[in-house]
């Protein structure tokens, strides 16, 4: 029922299975042992806001503060090139402002002017933390409840576990690589579930399609056809989606940077998720012709054929 040429996507489900569970646990260990490195917006810390009178470039300042003392300063654009934010992780303290305002002023040409310094509080960041993993869990429910109604139980299982299998991977490498996580990551998080959850509905509207086509053929065989009929979009989609990214992760700044990067790693492991871990879920669970099947109310005609 195949042509030669089709590429065998289920003929490699076990080495991808195998694959997946070594992500997913690698990932699990390393936020368990490493634990995500939190950003200011989760930990609390000091901001400082300033205002130069002529545009400023952001890697002098934060040169200029690192070679301070103020290592982990994060150091941003607010509004225009002459207004800074600068958030650290330090003890805040009433002259902390006045502190950074004096070395950046000593390497100025300009005025630099202090407009506000303040404390964000930790049980901000705890508040935070509480629901932004509420909205993760929300969004999977709401996913699953919208599968199972669209297409059938058997799908929502294998999307639910594929956007969860992308989460925890995403969130495992920046457990790994001690990347910092903050607000604009879990936002990307949130992102990363819609667009994963589109790639996985577009196969699975396929996948339905066929089984309701192909009147032979093992489950395994109508999947394959089914992958081979909607790579060429997803690879395409997935593409285009990362030369935004990219572009976005080099020259968007570092506010962005972080966010950019969570969803490169997204994109490039929930297009693999999306072919792989829901479909593979499918067959584990038995899928089968009769599942997709139209149910054909009571009293109608089965077949109209004389």
């Amino acid at each position: 029922m195949k042509p030669t040429n089709d590429l065998d996507f289920m003929g490699l489900r076990r080495l991808a299975a195998a694959l997946s569970i070594a992500l997913v646990v690698l990932s699990a260990v390393s936020l368990g042992v490493r634990q995500l490195n939190l950003g200011l917006d989760f930990t609390g810390g000091a901001l400082v806001e300033l205002r130069y009178s002529e545009p400023v470039d952001l890697a002098a300042v934060r040169t200029q503060l690192a070679d301070a003392g103020f290592a982990d300063a994060r150091v941003q654009y607010f509004g225009t090139e002459q207004d800074l934010l600068i958030r650290m992780a330090e003890q805040f303290q009433p002259s902390l402002g006045d502190q950074v305002a004096e070395v950046l002023q000593a390497n100025a040409e300009g005025l630099v002017q202090l407009q506000r310094s303040e404390y964000v509080g930790a049980q901000v960041g705890e508040e935070l933390r509480e629901q932004g993993g509420l909205a993760l869990l929300l969004a999977l429910v709401v996913v699953m409840g919208y599968i199972a109604f669209r297409f059938q139980y058997k799908f929502a299982f294998g999307a639910v576990a594929a956007l969860v299998h992308d989460v925890v991977v995403t969130l495992g490498i920046f457990s790994l690589f001690q990347f910092e996580f903050d607000l604009t990551v879990l936002a990307a998080l949130l992102a990363l579930i819609g667009y994963s959850l589109n790639d996985t509905i577009v196969v699975s509207d396929r996948i339905r399609e066929n089984f309701r086509k192909v009147r032979k053929g093992s489950p395994a065989e109508v999947i394959n056809l089914s992958l081979n009929q909607t790579i060429e979009r997803t690879l395409i989609t997935s593409l285009t989606t990362l030369l935004v990214l990219l572009a976005l992760f080099f020259f968007g700044g570092e506010t962005i940077h972080h966010f950019a990067l969570a969803l490169i790693i997204g994109v490039v492991v929930g297009t693999y998720s999306s072919i792989y871990v829901a479909s593979n879920l499918l067959l584990t669970m038995g899928i089968a012709r009769e599942d997709l099947l139209v149910p054909v109310k009571e009293g109608a005609e089965l077949d109209d054929r004389p």
